[in-house]
This record gives structure tokens, C-alpha cells and sequence, in this order.
């Protein structure tokens, strides 16, 4: 009995040596997952039926109340929503005009919660969504407050998220109120956060929101992390200590959402955004650019206004003859300019096309 004994214990401790070391044994175990899938499902399952029995036996008077108290929610978020849509489309607009192509709104999939790691000293957590509904590693999660944690394992059908407070977990992250960078690392403590190499005369304070800032390429920017708890100075060293408090409820949420981010290279992105500003100038644009540029007005104008001088011309000339010297000196002078060509057809065939034109400008000089 000893003997066997000695033997599994051994076995078992170069099972974990291997498994920590190698990949070897990644085949078993998503194959073991496939098997433990239904464990999971069992072992959940007493906790759907009393939440099935809680809800179809709850109180009148509470659900009428929650009723209300979802009522004066939506209300309260539909007007959110307006305000944000007007700033989304503004976002969307801008962005076209500098010619960027990052992401407005991502793509997400909601999973659920259905395991934990027994493990005090590691905080990851299994979903319920794996490689076959397309996660990826490195996928962020989040919930309804903010960022979670990332996808560290796959498998078929669940994957191993790794929690923000894990002690070998860290993320980029920026003061929302003044967009000062600082990394947040986990301490083991799923409450607590901490900004490391923070400078001592940093502008950071208690009560600041700290978002993703996106510059790991890993987290999407601008969702919230964590807020600033404790910031303390002290003068003798370089750097503040700089605690924080998960946004997201990491030890209380079940449902989860999956973030997928735009999969394209940056010059996949950059064609992407070229592309669909040629055709917003072609299509969008096109009606504009005649009404502000009068280029088909400038054109046909141009014949009129080289023969509007010459009426004149033609009207000062007879005044001219008239006051002092005799019309045959003065009327070549002015139709050898006017025509190039046959000096004498031209000119009477000018004066005879613009009438009009000719005939209110006279009236205008001689009143």
C-alpha cells in the first residue's frame, strides 16, 4: 500500500512538472475539458433551478417595484443614449476627416461564469465559451463596471480567463481626467490595484478614474479599470504609492462579455479609411463642390464679358468724333483690337449680337 502510494505521489508531481514546463499534455486536457463540461453543468445545475423556483414564486409587490425601478432606469438610459449617439456620430465624423481608422464600437458576445480556480494564490475563472465559438488568447473580458481580465487558455468549449488582480497580471491604463500613463499591476488582492514607478509630483489624486489606454495592443482603449483609492507621497522616495479599486466586480459578476477587436493590420486599416473617403468625396461630396467652385458659371461668361467692353467702345467712340476729331481716325484704332481675323465683319456682327446689353449701359451713362 505504501509502496503504490509512494509511486501515484511521484507520478502525480512529474505530471506537474511537465505540465508546467511543456506542452504536452494540452491535448489531454482539452480533451479532459470535453468530459469535465458536463461535470460543470451538474454541479451548476441546483443553482438554475433555484433561480427558475425564486423567479416564478418572487412577490407581486417586488416585481412590480422592480418593475418601476427598471421603468425609471430605461428611461434614464434612453436619454443617455440620445447624448451618445450625437457624440458618437460627431466621433465618426471627425475621425473621417483625420483619416483614422480605429474602432468606434467593438464586437462583443456575452458567456457566463461557470468556474473558478481552486487555487488562493491565482485569480483566473472558466467560461463558458471556447475556441469553437471563435476566442482567441489575449481576448479581453469585461463586465457591466469594466475590464476583468484576458483569455489566457483554450479549449473546445470553455477557456481560463486571467483576472486583472493576479499578481503576474499588469495593464496599461491613463488618468481619464488628464490622460496621465501608469501601469496597473494586480496585486493578489481582489480588491486592490497598484500603479507602479508612479513619479512622487504626478497629478494624481484620489477619486480619478483609470481607463485602458490601448498602447499594449492588447485591452481596447477607454474602458474603465479602476478607480484611485490611496495615493501617498513620500519625500524621501521617487515614487508615490498609488492604490486602486477594481471598477469591475470581480469576485460578484457572472455574466461576462467578450470583446473582439478589429483583427486587420494597420495598413489593411489605413487602405480601409482611404477607400471610404474617396467614395464619401464621390458620392457624398460630388453635389457640393459645382455650388461652392462656380467653374460652368465662369466659362460661358467669359464671352459676354469680352464683348460688354466692346459695346462701350463702340458707344464712345460716336462721342468721341463728335467732340473734336473726325470718326474715321478714331474707329480703326478701336476694331483692330476687337478682331483679328476680318476686320470688318466682326464688328458689325458684335454690336448687332448684344443689343441688350449694350442698350443698358447707355441708358445707364446718359442718365
Amino acid at each position: 500500500m505504501g509502496v503504490r502510494l509512494l509511486v501515484l505521489a511521484v507520478l502525480s508531481v512529474a505530471l506537474m512538472v511537465v505540465d508546467a514546463r511543456f506542452d504536452l499534455l494540452k491535448p489531454a486536457r482539452k480533451q479532459a475539458s470535453l468530459v469535465l463540461m458536463d461535470a460543470y453543468w451538474i454541479t451548476d445545475l441546483p443553482g438554475r433551478l433555484w433561480e427558475g423556483i425564486a423567479s416564478q414564486f418572487g412577490s407581486r409587490t417586488e416585481l412590480v417595484a422592480e418593475n418601476e425601478k427598471l421603468k425609471t432606469e430605461n428611461l434614464l438610459y434612453q436619454g443617455r443614449m440620445q447624448k451618445l449617439a450625437a457624440l458618437t456620430e460627431q466621433n465618426v465624423r471627425l475621425r473621417e476627416l483625420l483619416n483614422s481608422s480605429a474602432l468606434v464600437n467593438e464586437k462583443v458576445e456575452v458567456a457566463e461564469l461557470i468556474g473558478m480556480d481552486p487555487n488562493p494564490f491565482t485569480h483566473r475563472i472558466i467560461i463558458n465559451k471556447g475556441e469553437r465559438d471563435g476566442v482567441v488568447l489575449g481576448q479581453p473580458v469585461l463586465d457591466a463596471r469594466g475590464l476583468m481580465g484576458q483569455v489566457v487558455e483554450l479549449m473546445p468549449y470553455t477557456s481560463r480567463v486571467l483576472l486583472l488582480t493576479d499578481t503576474t497580471h499588469s495593464i496599461p491604463v491613463q488618468v481619464n481626467r488628464n490622460g496621465l500613463r501608469a501601469i496597473a499591476s494586480g496585486t493578489g488582492n481582489p480588491e486592490r490595484l497598484e500603479l507602479r514607478h508612479v513619479a512622487d509630483t504626478a497629478d494624481i489624486k484620489e477619486g480619478d478614474l483609470l481607463v485602458s489606454s490601448g498602447l499594449g495592443q492588447r485591452f481596447p482603449a477607454g474602458y474603465p479599470v479602476a478607480t484611485v483609492k490611496e495615493v501617498i507621497h513620500d519625500s524621501g522616495q521617487p515614487f508615490a504609492i498609488v492604490r486602486a479599486v477594481p471598477t469591475a466586480a470581480l469576485n460578484r459578476s457572472r455574466y461576462l462579455l467578450l470583446v473582439f477587436s478589429d483583427s486587420r493590420t494597420a495598413e489593411e486599416r489605413a487602405n480601409d479609411a482611404a477607400q471610404a473617403q474617396e467614395n464619401l468625396d464621390a458620392f457624398g461630396g460630388g453635389p457640393i463642390i459645382p455650388a461652392t467652385v462656380p467653374k460652368t458659371v465662369t466659362s460661358p461668361a467669359a464671352a459676354p464679358a469680352n464683348a460688354t467692353p466692346a459695346a462701350p467702345a463702340a458707344n464712345a467712340a460716336p462721342t468721341q468724333p463728335a467732340a473734336s476729331k473726325p470718326p474715321a481716325a478714331a474707329r480703326p484704332p478701336a476694331a483692330t483690337p476687337a478682331a483679328s481675323k476680318p476686320p470688318a465683319a466682326q464688328p458689325a456682327a458684335r454690336p448687332a449680337a448684344k443689343p441688350p446689353v449694350s442698350a443698358p449701359a447707355t441708358t445707364g451713362r446718359q442718365e
